[in-house]
């Protein structure tokens, strides 16, 4: 099974949510990815935050996660995942932010499980298998 990590999923492991990280460890490391739009938002969220020792905390955990998880690059596939995925939710009137249209994308094009917290809100994009990561493996 492949993985490609949602941001909420990726701000749980910065956090070390014991749960998320006994998960991730228990996954094939070479299955495990991040897209480069959970690397825009985290980017986002970092650098909105006022400099303290919090921030300083996150960004150290960020790069030591970003350093192991390999990211998935934006490809044709990824656009044209993006594309009929957008449509469709725009066809059933249940559009998605595009962010969260490109990250389920890349998870699509690459056959890959969105690990999430949000599976009701990415649960309406028909085509995309997802895990959620909150509970230990059962």
């Amino acid at each position: 099974m492949r993985y490609v990590l949602d941001t909420n999923v990726v701000a749980a492991l910065m956090k070390g949510d014991p749960t998320v990280v006994s998960r991730l460890r228990a996954a094939n490391k070479t299955a495990v990815y991040l897209p480069q739009p959970v690397a825009a938002e985290i980017a986002f969220g970092l650098a909105r935050l006022p400099s303290s020792r919090r921030r300083a905390r996150l960004d150290e955990a960020w790069r030591a996660l970003s350093a192991e998880i390999p990211r998935l690059p934006w490809t044709d596939e990824v656009s044209e995942a993006f594309g009929r995925i957008k449509a469709a939710l725009e066809r059933n009137g249940r559009p998605l932010d595009d962010f969260d249209v490109a990250i389920a994308a890349h998870a699509v094009a690459q056959g890959a499980s969105l690990v999430t917290f949000n599976g009701r809100h990415m649960g309406r994009i028909p085509t995309l298998s997802l895990e959620d990561w909150s509970e230990p493996a059962g």
